[in-house]
Protein backbone atom coordinates (compact mmCIF):
# COMPACT_ATOMS: atom_id res chain seq x y z
CA UNK A 1 0.00 0.00 0.00
CA UNK A 2 2.81 2.42 0.88
CA UNK A 3 4.51 1.82 -2.48
CA UNK A 4 1.25 2.59 -4.30
CA UNK A 5 0.95 5.88 -2.43
CA UNK A 6 4.52 6.82 -3.32
CA UNK A 7 4.02 6.02 -7.01
CA UNK A 8 0.84 8.12 -6.95
CA UNK A 9 2.73 11.01 -5.39
CA UNK A 10 5.43 10.70 -8.02
CA UNK A 11 2.87 10.68 -10.82
CA UNK A 12 1.13 13.72 -9.36
CA UNK A 13 4.44 15.56 -9.18
CA UNK A 14 5.04 14.79 -12.84
CA UNK A 15 1.60 16.06 -13.84
CA UNK A 16 2.16 19.25 -11.87
CA UNK A 17 5.61 19.86 -13.34
CA UNK A 18 5.48 23.40 -14.76
CA UNK A 19 4.93 23.44 -18.50
CA UNK A 20 7.72 25.98 -18.82
CA UNK A 21 10.19 23.43 -17.55
CA UNK A 22 9.24 20.93 -20.25
CA UNK A 23 9.10 23.59 -22.93
CA UNK A 24 12.58 24.74 -22.07
CA UNK A 25 14.05 21.32 -22.82
CA UNK A 26 16.85 21.75 -25.32
CA UNK A 27 16.76 18.20 -26.63
CA UNK A 28 14.85 14.92 -26.32
CA UNK A 29 17.54 13.78 -23.88
CA UNK A 30 17.03 16.87 -21.73
CA UNK A 31 13.27 16.32 -21.68
CA UNK A 32 13.83 12.66 -20.76
CA UNK A 33 16.10 13.74 -17.92
CA UNK A 34 13.64 16.37 -16.68
CA UNK A 35 10.77 13.89 -16.60
CA UNK A 36 12.87 11.24 -14.91
CA UNK A 37 14.14 13.64 -12.26
CA UNK A 38 10.63 14.93 -11.50
CA UNK A 39 9.40 11.38 -10.96
CA UNK A 40 12.37 10.42 -8.81
CA UNK A 41 12.33 13.60 -6.73
CA UNK A 42 8.73 13.28 -5.57
CA UNK A 43 9.17 9.64 -4.57
CA UNK A 44 12.50 10.31 -2.91
CA UNK A 45 11.07 13.20 -0.89
CA UNK A 46 8.20 11.06 0.39
CA UNK A 47 10.45 8.17 1.37
CA UNK A 48 13.06 10.49 2.85
CA UNK A 49 10.44 11.88 5.21
CA UNK A 50 9.35 8.41 6.32
CA UNK A 51 12.95 7.44 7.02
CA UNK A 52 13.80 10.73 8.71
CA UNK A 53 10.79 10.52 11.02
CA UNK A 54 11.72 6.96 11.99
CA UNK A 55 15.30 8.01 12.69
CA UNK A 56 14.06 10.96 14.73
CA UNK A 57 12.00 8.64 16.93
CA UNK A 58 14.94 6.26 17.30
CA UNK A 59 17.24 9.13 18.33
CA UNK A 60 14.87 10.82 20.75
CA UNK A 61 13.40 7.73 22.42
CA UNK A 62 15.81 4.84 22.15
CA UNK A 63 14.11 1.45 22.15
CA UNK A 64 13.77 -1.75 20.11
CA UNK A 65 10.49 -0.75 18.49
CA UNK A 66 11.92 2.53 17.21
CA UNK A 67 15.11 0.81 16.05
CA UNK A 68 13.06 -1.69 14.06
CA UNK A 69 10.99 1.08 12.47
CA UNK A 70 14.12 3.03 11.56
CA UNK A 71 15.67 -0.01 9.91
CA UNK A 72 12.48 -0.77 7.95
CA UNK A 73 12.19 2.83 6.74
CA UNK A 74 15.85 2.92 5.71
CA UNK A 75 15.39 -0.25 3.69
CA UNK A 76 12.35 1.22 1.95
CA UNK A 77 14.33 4.31 1.04
CA UNK A 78 17.25 2.22 -0.21
CA UNK A 79 14.89 0.01 -2.24
CA UNK A 80 13.94 3.13 -4.18
CA UNK A 81 17.03 5.33 -4.28
CA UNK A 82 19.38 2.38 -4.80
CA UNK A 83 17.16 0.62 -7.32
CA UNK A 84 19.24 -1.01 -10.07
CA UNK A 85 17.04 0.38 -12.86
CA UNK A 86 17.21 3.87 -11.39
CA UNK A 87 21.01 3.64 -11.25
CA UNK A 88 21.14 2.37 -14.83
CA UNK A 89 19.00 5.26 -16.08
CA UNK A 90 21.14 7.82 -14.26
CA UNK A 91 24.30 6.37 -15.78
CA UNK A 92 22.70 6.24 -19.24
CA UNK A 93 21.79 9.92 -19.01
CA UNK A 94 25.19 10.95 -17.67
CA UNK A 95 26.87 9.10 -20.54
CA UNK A 96 25.67 12.07 -22.61
CA UNK A 97 25.95 14.74 -19.94
CA UNK A 98 27.21 17.29 -22.47
CA UNK A 99 23.66 17.43 -23.85
CA UNK A 100 22.16 18.15 -20.41
CA UNK A 101 22.00 21.45 -18.55
CA UNK A 102 24.06 21.88 -15.40
CA UNK A 103 21.06 21.55 -13.09
CA UNK A 104 20.14 18.15 -14.47
CA UNK A 105 23.75 16.99 -14.31
CA UNK A 106 24.05 17.98 -10.68
CA UNK A 107 20.82 16.19 -9.74
CA UNK A 108 21.87 13.03 -11.53
CA UNK A 109 25.27 12.99 -9.85
CA UNK A 110 23.59 13.62 -6.51
CA UNK A 111 21.40 10.58 -7.15
CA UNK A 112 24.47 8.40 -7.62
CA UNK A 113 25.87 9.56 -4.28
CA UNK A 114 22.56 8.78 -2.59
CA UNK A 115 22.36 5.38 -4.30
CA UNK A 116 25.85 4.51 -3.13
CA UNK A 117 24.70 4.60 0.50
CA UNK A 118 22.33 1.69 -0.19
CA UNK A 119 22.77 0.14 -3.64
CA UNK A 120 20.11 -2.46 -4.37
CA UNK A 121 22.35 -4.01 -6.98
CA UNK A 122 23.36 -5.99 -3.88
CA UNK A 123 20.27 -6.04 -1.67
CA UNK A 124 21.71 -8.39 0.97
CA UNK A 125 24.71 -6.12 1.48
CA UNK A 126 22.51 -3.05 1.76
CA UNK A 127 20.11 -4.70 4.21
CA UNK A 128 23.02 -5.90 6.34
CA UNK A 129 24.50 -2.41 6.37
CA UNK A 130 21.20 -0.83 7.44
CA UNK A 131 20.71 -3.39 10.22
CA UNK A 132 24.27 -2.85 11.45
CA UNK A 133 23.93 0.96 11.37
CA UNK A 134 20.66 0.74 13.30
CA UNK A 135 22.16 -1.56 15.94
CA UNK A 136 25.22 0.68 16.31
CA UNK A 137 23.06 3.78 16.74
CA UNK A 138 21.03 2.01 19.40
CA UNK A 139 24.18 1.01 21.30
CA UNK A 140 25.52 4.54 21.04
CA UNK A 141 22.31 6.30 22.07
CA UNK A 142 21.46 3.97 24.95
CA UNK A 143 24.92 3.69 26.49
CA UNK A 144 25.01 4.53 30.20
CA UNK A 145 28.18 6.21 31.45
CA UNK A 146 29.06 5.48 35.07
CA UNK A 147 31.42 7.10 37.56
CA UNK A 148 32.08 5.33 40.86
CA UNK A 149 29.15 3.04 40.09
CA UNK A 150 26.68 5.90 39.59
CA UNK A 151 25.20 6.99 36.27
CA UNK A 152 26.71 10.20 34.88
CA UNK A 153 25.44 12.14 31.86
CA UNK A 154 27.56 13.26 28.94
CA UNK A 155 26.93 16.88 29.97
CA UNK A 156 28.18 16.11 33.48
CA UNK A 157 31.32 14.47 32.10
CA UNK A 158 32.05 17.55 30.02
CA UNK A 159 31.42 19.86 32.98
CA UNK A 160 33.69 17.81 35.24
CA UNK A 161 36.58 17.89 32.77
CA UNK A 162 36.30 21.67 32.76
CA UNK A 163 35.91 22.21 36.50
CA UNK A 164 37.89 19.53 38.35
CA UNK A 165 41.37 20.43 39.54
CA UNK A 166 42.41 17.15 41.17
CA UNK A 167 44.27 14.96 38.66
CA UNK A 168 43.03 11.69 40.15
CA UNK A 169 39.43 12.88 39.93
CA UNK A 170 39.99 14.05 36.37
CA UNK A 171 41.47 10.69 35.45
CA UNK A 172 38.43 8.86 36.81
CA UNK A 173 36.06 11.03 34.75
CA UNK A 174 38.18 10.71 31.61
CA UNK A 175 38.28 6.93 31.93
CA UNK A 176 34.50 6.87 32.44
CA UNK A 177 34.11 8.82 29.19
CA UNK A 178 35.96 6.05 27.31
CA UNK A 179 33.78 3.22 28.56
CA UNK A 180 31.55 3.25 25.47
CA UNK A 181 34.41 2.19 23.20
CA UNK A 182 34.38 -1.56 23.96
CA UNK A 183 30.60 -1.66 23.60
CA UNK A 184 30.79 -0.03 20.16
CA UNK A 185 33.80 -1.99 18.89
CA UNK A 186 31.96 -5.11 17.58
CA UNK A 187 29.49 -3.00 15.63
CA UNK A 188 32.25 -0.88 14.13
CA UNK A 189 34.09 -4.01 12.99
CA UNK A 190 30.96 -5.02 11.05
CA UNK A 191 30.44 -1.55 9.67
CA UNK A 192 33.98 -1.20 8.38
CA UNK A 193 33.38 -3.98 5.86
CA UNK A 194 29.76 -3.13 5.12
CA UNK A 195 30.45 0.55 4.49
CA UNK A 196 33.32 -0.29 2.17
CA UNK A 197 31.10 -2.85 0.51
CA UNK A 198 28.31 -0.45 -0.45
CA UNK A 199 30.84 2.11 -1.73
CA UNK A 200 32.59 -0.47 -3.92
CA UNK A 201 29.27 -1.70 -5.24
CA UNK A 202 28.96 1.72 -6.89
CA UNK A 203 32.53 1.88 -8.14
CA UNK A 204 34.18 3.85 -5.34
CA UNK A 205 37.45 2.44 -3.96
CA UNK A 206 36.19 2.59 -0.36
CA UNK A 207 33.81 4.38 1.96
CA UNK A 208 36.18 7.28 2.66
CA UNK A 209 36.37 7.90 -1.09
CA UNK A 210 32.57 7.96 -1.27
CA UNK A 211 32.42 10.65 1.41
CA UNK A 212 35.18 12.67 -0.27
CA UNK A 213 33.14 12.53 -3.48
CA UNK A 214 30.47 14.55 -1.69
CA UNK A 215 32.98 17.42 -1.89
CA UNK A 216 33.83 16.57 -5.52
CA UNK A 217 37.24 15.38 -4.33
CA UNK A 218 39.24 12.17 -4.30
CA UNK A 219 40.66 10.62 -1.15
CA UNK A 220 44.17 11.69 -2.13
CA UNK A 221 43.06 15.27 -2.75
CA UNK A 222 41.10 15.38 0.52
CA UNK A 223 43.99 14.13 2.65
CA UNK A 224 46.41 16.45 0.84
CA UNK A 225 44.11 19.39 1.63
CA UNK A 226 43.96 18.43 5.31
CA UNK A 227 47.75 18.10 5.44
CA UNK A 228 48.14 21.50 3.78
CA UNK A 229 45.95 23.08 6.45
CA UNK A 230 48.13 21.61 9.19
CA UNK A 231 51.41 22.55 7.55
CA UNK A 232 50.35 26.21 7.49
CA UNK A 233 48.92 26.20 11.02
CA UNK A 234 51.63 24.11 12.67
CA UNK A 235 53.86 26.99 13.91
CA UNK A 236 50.89 28.49 15.75
CA UNK A 237 49.80 25.13 17.14
CA UNK A 238 53.27 24.36 18.45
CA UNK A 239 53.29 27.65 20.33
CA UNK A 240 49.79 26.99 21.73
CA UNK A 241 50.73 23.46 22.73
CA UNK A 242 53.86 24.68 24.49
CA UNK A 243 51.95 27.37 26.36
CA UNK A 244 49.24 24.89 27.38
CA UNK A 245 51.55 22.16 28.71
CA UNK A 246 53.61 24.61 30.74
CA UNK A 247 50.44 26.27 32.04
CA UNK A 248 48.83 22.97 32.98
CA UNK A 249 51.97 21.60 34.59
CA UNK A 250 52.19 24.75 36.74
CA UNK A 251 48.52 24.47 37.75
CA UNK A 252 48.96 20.88 38.87
CA UNK A 253 52.42 21.35 40.37
CA UNK A 254 54.02 18.61 38.29
CA UNK A 255 56.92 18.45 35.80
CA UNK A 256 56.26 19.64 32.25
CA UNK A 257 55.57 16.66 29.96
CA UNK A 258 56.47 16.36 26.29
CA UNK A 259 52.97 15.38 25.27
CA UNK A 260 49.98 16.60 27.26
CA UNK A 261 48.23 13.80 29.19
CA UNK A 262 44.72 13.49 27.76
CA UNK A 263 42.97 13.83 31.12
CA UNK A 264 44.62 17.19 31.76
CA UNK A 265 42.65 18.83 28.95
CA UNK A 266 39.06 20.13 29.28
CA UNK A 267 37.63 17.97 26.50
CA UNK A 268 37.20 14.23 26.14
CA UNK A 269 39.09 14.12 22.85
CA UNK A 270 41.45 17.09 23.31
CA UNK A 271 39.71 18.89 20.46
CA UNK A 272 38.70 22.05 22.38
CA UNK A 273 41.01 23.69 24.93
CA UNK A 274 39.18 27.02 25.26
CA UNK A 275 38.10 26.32 28.85
CA UNK A 276 41.74 26.82 29.87
CA UNK A 277 40.97 30.55 29.57
CA UNK A 278 37.51 30.89 31.18
CA UNK A 279 35.11 33.82 31.08
CA UNK A 280 33.74 33.86 34.65
CA UNK A 281 31.47 36.84 33.99
CA UNK A 282 29.87 35.09 31.02
CA UNK A 283 29.43 31.83 32.90
CA UNK A 284 27.82 33.65 35.80
CA UNK A 285 25.50 35.66 33.56
CA UNK A 286 24.36 32.57 31.66
CA UNK A 287 23.77 30.65 34.87
CA UNK A 288 21.02 33.18 35.61
CA UNK A 289 19.24 32.45 32.34
CA UNK A 290 17.04 29.55 31.29
CA UNK A 291 17.89 26.97 28.66
CA UNK A 292 14.95 28.24 26.61
CA UNK A 293 16.37 31.77 26.74
CA UNK A 294 19.57 30.44 25.16
CA UNK A 295 17.75 28.88 22.20
CA UNK A 296 15.38 31.81 21.72
CA UNK A 297 18.32 34.20 21.76
CA UNK A 298 20.04 32.19 19.06
CA UNK A 299 16.90 32.37 16.92
CA UNK A 300 16.63 36.13 17.49
CA UNK A 301 20.20 36.52 16.25
CA UNK A 302 19.22 35.12 12.84
CA UNK A 303 15.83 36.79 12.52
CA UNK A 304 17.38 40.08 13.62
CA UNK A 305 19.52 39.96 10.49
CA UNK A 306 16.37 39.71 8.39
CA UNK A 307 16.29 35.93 8.09
CA UNK A 308 12.94 34.17 7.91
CA UNK A 309 11.96 32.71 11.30
CA UNK A 310 12.16 28.99 11.75
CA UNK A 311 8.71 27.43 11.28
CA UNK A 312 6.42 27.18 14.30
CA UNK A 313 6.74 23.41 13.98
CA UNK A 314 10.42 23.71 14.93
CA UNK A 315 9.44 24.70 18.46
CA UNK A 316 6.71 22.07 18.64
CA UNK A 317 8.67 19.06 17.40
CA UNK A 318 12.31 19.69 18.37
CA UNK A 319 13.90 18.01 21.40
CA UNK A 320 15.95 20.87 22.82
CA UNK A 321 16.64 20.19 26.49
CA UNK A 322 18.02 17.40 28.71
CA UNK A 323 15.75 14.52 29.60
CA UNK A 324 14.17 15.52 32.95
CA UNK A 325 15.43 13.66 36.03
CA UNK A 326 13.40 10.55 36.75
CA UNK A 327 12.41 9.89 33.15
CA UNK A 328 13.62 6.59 31.71
CA UNK A 329 13.70 7.85 28.13
CA UNK A 330 17.15 7.99 26.52
CA UNK A 331 18.17 10.07 23.55
CA UNK A 332 21.20 10.83 21.42
CA UNK A 333 23.39 13.25 23.38
CA UNK A 334 25.12 14.77 20.33
CA UNK A 335 23.59 18.04 19.13
CA UNK A 336 22.16 18.18 15.61
CA UNK A 337 19.67 20.07 13.47
CA UNK A 338 18.24 19.15 10.09
CA UNK A 339 15.25 19.09 7.76
CA UNK A 340 13.17 15.93 7.72
CA UNK A 341 10.97 16.53 4.68
CA UNK A 342 13.39 18.45 2.42
CA UNK A 343 11.05 21.41 2.81
CA UNK A 344 10.17 23.07 6.12
CA UNK A 345 10.05 20.35 8.79
CA UNK A 346 13.20 21.48 10.57
CA UNK A 347 14.04 20.01 13.96
CA UNK A 348 16.92 20.23 16.43
CA UNK A 349 18.09 17.59 18.87
CA UNK A 350 20.04 19.10 21.75
CA UNK A 351 20.36 19.01 25.53
CA UNK A 352 20.75 22.75 26.07
CA UNK A 353 21.76 24.07 29.46
CA UNK A 354 22.52 27.72 30.27
CA UNK A 355 26.30 27.70 29.97
CA UNK A 356 28.87 29.02 27.52
CA UNK A 357 29.32 25.72 25.69
CA UNK A 358 25.63 25.23 24.95
CA UNK A 359 25.23 28.93 24.13
CA UNK A 360 27.61 28.58 21.20
CA UNK A 361 26.16 25.19 20.23
CA UNK A 362 22.65 26.61 20.01
CA UNK A 363 23.84 29.25 17.53
CA UNK A 364 25.67 26.55 15.60
CA UNK A 365 22.70 24.20 15.28
CA UNK A 366 20.20 26.92 14.42
CA UNK A 367 22.67 28.01 11.76
CA UNK A 368 22.06 24.65 10.13
CA UNK A 369 18.31 25.18 10.40
CA UNK A 370 18.42 28.57 8.71
CA UNK A 371 20.57 27.17 5.90
CA UNK A 372 17.95 24.42 5.41
CA UNK A 373 15.24 27.07 5.31
CA UNK A 374 17.12 29.22 2.77
CA UNK A 375 17.10 26.58 0.06
CA UNK A 376 13.63 25.18 0.83
CA UNK A 377 12.09 27.00 -2.13
CA UNK A 378 10.52 25.88 -5.42
CA UNK A 379 13.45 27.08 -7.51
CA UNK A 380 15.76 24.55 -5.84
CA UNK A 381 15.13 20.97 -6.99
CA UNK A 382 14.35 18.58 -4.14
CA UNK A 383 17.47 16.53 -4.85
CA UNK A 384 19.63 19.64 -4.42
CA UNK A 385 18.05 20.85 -1.19
CA UNK A 386 21.20 20.32 0.77
CA UNK A 387 24.38 22.23 1.43
CA UNK A 388 26.59 23.20 -1.49
CA UNK A 389 28.88 20.67 0.20
CA UNK A 390 28.87 19.08 3.65
CA UNK A 391 31.61 21.55 4.60
CA UNK A 392 29.56 24.55 3.53
CA UNK A 393 26.70 23.47 5.77
CA UNK A 394 29.09 23.26 8.69
CA UNK A 395 30.81 26.53 7.77
CA UNK A 396 27.62 28.57 8.12
CA UNK A 397 26.83 26.86 11.43
CA UNK A 398 30.38 27.51 12.68
CA UNK A 399 30.11 31.13 11.61
CA UNK A 400 27.04 31.62 13.79
CA UNK A 401 28.91 30.11 16.72
CA UNK A 402 31.92 32.37 16.13
CA UNK A 403 29.70 35.44 15.91
CA UNK A 404 27.92 34.51 19.13
CA UNK A 405 31.18 34.80 21.06
CA UNK A 406 32.16 38.29 19.89
CA UNK A 407 32.34 40.61 22.87
CA UNK A 408 30.26 43.49 21.41
CA UNK A 409 27.42 41.05 20.79
CA UNK A 410 27.65 39.56 24.29
CA UNK A 411 27.61 43.07 25.73
CA UNK A 412 24.52 43.92 23.70
CA UNK A 413 22.76 40.97 25.36
CA UNK A 414 23.82 42.12 28.81
CA UNK A 415 25.94 39.00 29.30
CA UNK A 416 29.17 40.96 29.66
CA UNK A 417 29.52 44.40 31.26
CA UNK A 418 30.14 47.17 28.73
CA UNK A 419 33.29 49.21 29.01
CA UNK A 420 35.28 46.53 30.84
CA UNK A 421 37.30 45.35 27.88
CA UNK A 422 39.09 42.07 28.41
CA UNK A 423 42.80 41.84 27.68
CA UNK A 424 42.72 41.36 23.88
CA UNK A 425 45.42 38.69 24.03
CA UNK A 426 43.46 36.70 26.58
CA UNK A 427 40.36 36.80 24.36
CA UNK A 428 42.37 35.88 21.29
CA UNK A 429 44.06 33.05 23.18
CA UNK A 430 40.68 31.61 24.14
CA UNK A 431 39.53 31.74 20.50
CA UNK A 432 42.74 30.06 19.36
CA UNK A 433 42.43 27.32 21.96
CA UNK A 434 39.02 26.52 20.51
CA UNK A 435 39.80 26.34 16.80
CA UNK A 436 43.52 25.61 16.37
CA UNK A 437 43.64 22.37 18.44
CA UNK A 438 40.39 21.46 16.72
CA UNK A 439 42.11 21.57 13.33
CA UNK A 440 44.84 19.18 14.46
CA UNK A 441 42.16 16.85 15.80
CA UNK A 442 39.92 17.08 12.71
CA UNK A 443 42.45 17.32 9.87
CA UNK A 444 44.98 15.18 11.69
CA UNK A 445 43.72 12.44 14.00
CA UNK A 446 40.18 12.00 12.65
CA UNK A 447 40.95 12.40 8.94
CA UNK A 448 43.92 10.07 8.95
CA UNK A 449 42.42 7.43 11.23
CA UNK A 450 39.22 7.15 9.20
CA UNK A 451 41.16 7.14 5.92
CA UNK A 452 43.15 4.21 7.32
CA UNK A 453 40.00 2.55 8.67
CA UNK A 454 38.34 2.45 5.24
CA UNK A 455 40.87 3.10 2.48
CA UNK A 456 43.57 0.95 4.09
CA UNK A 457 41.12 -1.45 5.79
CA UNK A 458 43.05 -1.13 9.05
CA UNK A 459 42.73 -4.43 10.99
CA UNK A 460 40.70 -4.16 14.19
CA UNK A 461 43.57 -5.45 16.31
CA UNK A 462 45.52 -2.31 15.37
CA UNK A 463 42.83 0.32 15.87
CA UNK A 464 43.74 1.63 19.30
CA UNK A 465 47.46 1.64 18.58
CA UNK A 466 46.87 3.57 15.36
CA UNK A 467 44.47 5.95 17.09
CA UNK A 468 46.89 6.92 19.82
CA UNK A 469 49.76 7.12 17.37
CA UNK A 470 47.84 9.79 15.48
CA UNK A 471 46.74 11.55 18.67
CA UNK A 472 50.37 11.72 19.71
CA UNK A 473 51.76 12.71 16.32
CA UNK A 474 49.18 15.29 15.32
CA UNK A 475 47.89 16.62 18.64
CA UNK A 476 50.87 16.12 20.92
CA UNK A 477 48.59 14.37 23.43
CA UNK A 478 49.19 11.08 25.23
CA UNK A 479 46.92 8.66 27.08
CA UNK A 480 47.26 8.71 30.89
CA UNK A 481 48.43 5.09 30.73
CA UNK A 482 48.86 2.50 27.94
CA UNK A 483 45.60 1.72 26.18
CA UNK A 484 45.27 -1.79 24.75
CA UNK A 485 43.15 -2.93 21.84
CA UNK A 486 40.28 -3.86 24.15
CA UNK A 487 39.39 -0.16 24.56
CA UNK A 488 38.59 1.09 21.02
CA UNK A 489 38.93 4.75 22.06
CA UNK A 490 38.20 6.03 18.54
CA UNK A 491 34.65 4.73 18.83
CA UNK A 492 33.99 6.97 21.84
CA UNK A 493 33.65 9.81 19.32
CA UNK A 494 30.04 9.81 18.14
CA UNK A 495 30.88 10.56 14.51
CA UNK A 496 32.97 7.41 14.10
CA UNK A 497 29.70 5.48 14.38
CA UNK A 498 26.94 7.76 13.13
CA UNK A 499 28.63 10.28 10.80
CA UNK A 500 31.67 8.40 9.46
CA UNK A 501 34.42 10.18 7.51
CA UNK A 502 32.65 13.49 8.20
CA UNK A 503 35.23 15.35 10.24
CA UNK A 504 37.05 16.51 7.13
CA UNK A 505 33.93 18.63 6.56
CA UNK A 506 34.36 20.31 9.95
CA UNK A 507 37.99 21.08 9.16
CA UNK A 508 37.19 22.69 5.81
CA UNK A 509 34.27 24.51 7.45
CA UNK A 510 36.53 25.98 10.12
CA UNK A 511 38.78 27.48 7.44
CA UNK A 512 35.80 28.82 5.48
CA UNK A 513 34.22 30.43 8.55
CA UNK A 514 37.26 32.67 9.00
CA UNK A 515 37.11 33.74 5.36
CA UNK A 516 33.42 34.58 5.69
CA UNK A 517 33.90 36.27 9.06
CA UNK A 518 36.70 38.48 7.79
CA UNK A 519 34.64 39.49 4.76
CA UNK A 520 31.61 40.33 6.90
CA UNK A 521 33.60 42.24 9.51
CA UNK A 522 35.77 44.29 7.18
CA UNK A 523 33.69 44.71 4.02
CA UNK A 524 30.13 44.78 5.34
CA UNK A 525 30.38 46.00 8.93
CA UNK A 526 33.63 47.95 8.70
CA UNK A 527 34.64 46.53 12.09
CA UNK A 528 37.57 44.69 13.62
CA UNK A 529 37.14 40.93 13.02
CA UNK A 530 38.20 40.36 16.64
CA UNK A 531 35.36 42.49 18.02
CA UNK A 532 32.36 42.90 15.79
CA UNK A 533 28.60 42.48 15.99
CA UNK A 534 26.44 40.95 13.26
CA UNK A 535 23.21 41.36 15.22
CA UNK A 536 20.49 43.43 13.59
CA UNK A 537 22.46 43.98 10.37
CA UNK A 538 20.26 43.15 7.38
CA UNK A 539 23.20 43.38 4.97
CA UNK A 540 24.95 40.54 6.78
CA UNK A 541 21.76 38.50 6.64
CA UNK A 542 21.36 39.17 2.91
CA UNK A 543 24.99 38.22 2.23
CA UNK A 544 24.56 34.88 3.96
CA UNK A 545 21.16 34.21 2.42
CA UNK A 546 22.47 34.84 -1.10
CA UNK A 547 25.03 32.08 -0.63
CA UNK A 548 22.71 29.67 1.13
CA UNK A 549 19.62 29.96 -1.07
CA UNK A 550 21.42 28.19 -3.92
CA UNK A 551 21.55 24.88 -2.04
CA UNK A 552 23.64 22.43 -4.07
CA UNK A 553 22.75 23.96 -7.45
CA UNK A 554 26.31 25.24 -7.86
CA UNK A 555 29.81 24.13 -6.94
CA UNK A 556 30.70 25.09 -3.37
CA UNK A 557 34.09 26.51 -4.39
CA UNK A 558 32.48 28.83 -6.92
CA UNK A 559 29.98 30.08 -4.33
CA UNK A 560 32.80 30.79 -1.87
CA UNK A 561 34.98 32.46 -4.50
CA UNK A 562 32.22 34.73 -5.76
CA UNK A 563 31.18 35.74 -2.25
CA UNK A 564 34.62 36.47 -0.81
CA UNK A 565 36.78 37.06 -3.87
CA UNK A 566 39.23 34.29 -3.03
CA UNK A 567 39.66 30.54 -3.16
CA UNK A 568 39.55 28.33 -0.07
CA UNK A 569 42.47 29.52 2.02
CA UNK A 570 43.83 29.59 5.57
CA UNK A 571 44.96 33.19 4.98
CA UNK A 572 42.13 34.79 6.96
CA UNK A 573 42.57 32.31 9.80
CA UNK A 574 46.29 33.02 10.04
CA UNK A 575 45.78 36.77 9.92
CA UNK A 576 43.17 36.57 12.68
CA UNK A 577 45.72 34.98 15.01
CA UNK A 578 48.85 36.81 13.84
CA UNK A 579 48.87 39.16 16.87
CA UNK A 580 48.69 36.15 19.19
CA UNK A 581 51.64 34.37 17.63
CA UNK A 582 54.11 37.04 18.72
CA UNK A 583 52.63 37.06 22.21
CA UNK A 584 52.97 33.28 22.48
CA UNK A 585 56.55 33.36 21.27
CA UNK A 586 57.36 35.84 24.04
CA UNK A 587 55.59 33.68 26.66
CA UNK A 588 57.42 30.58 25.47
CA UNK A 589 60.89 32.10 25.29
CA UNK A 590 63.38 29.63 26.70
CA UNK A 591 60.91 26.73 26.64
CA UNK A 592 61.15 23.61 24.54
CA UNK A 593 58.73 24.11 21.65
CA UNK A 594 56.63 21.12 20.62
CA UNK A 595 57.02 17.50 21.62
CA UNK A 596 59.37 15.93 19.07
Amino acid sequence: MRNHRIVALAALALVLLPAATLAAARSPLQERADRFLALVASSYQALHLVSAEANWAASTDVGPEHDAAAAAAAKALAAFSGNAQLIAEVKALLAHEGELDELAQRQLKRLLLIAAEGPMTNPVLTADRIDAETAQASTLNSFVFRLDGEEISANAIDDALIALTDLDARLAVWEASKASGPALRPGLIKLQGLRNGVAREMGYPDFFALQAAGHDMTTAAMIALQDDFLAVLRPLYLQLHTWARYELAARHGVPVPERIPAHWLPNRWAQDWSALVPQPALDLALAGKSAEWVVRTAESFYTGMGREPLPASFWETSDLYPVPPGETRRKNTHASCGCLDLDRDIRALMSVEPDAGWFGTAFHELGHGHYDLAYARPEVPVLLRTGASPAMHEAFACLGELASGQRPYLESLGLLPPGEAEDPMRALLRDALLDIPFMFWASGTMAHFEADLYAEELPADQWNACWWQYVGDFQGVAPPAPRGEEYCDAATKTHISDAPAYYVSYAIATVIQYQLHEHIARRILGQDPHACNYAGNKYVGAFLHAMQRQGAMRDWRAILREATGEELSTRAMLEYYQPLLGWLEAQNKGRRIGWE
